[in-house]
């Protein structure tokens, strides 16, 4: 499980995410930009910024 805490690119921002793949947590994370942050234009350095900020979530038994 794949998951994104958007405090670590965003400080103070509680908002996180988690899915099974990388390419739906960036999806969601980017939409969370545009709505939460009122970010218009998102370049590829922000998806790299994202990317770079994912990590392995254990599943939970």
């Amino acid at each position: 499980m794949k998951q994104f805490e958007c405090g670590s690119l965003v400080p103070g921002c509680s908002w996180h995410t988690r899915a099974e793949e990388e390419a739906e947590v960036v999806r969601r994370a980017v939409e969370h930009m545009r709505t939460a942050h009122g970010e218009t234009v998102i370049r590829e350095n922000m998806v790299d910024n994202i990317k770079a900020r994912i990590t392995e979530q254990a599943n939970a038994a």
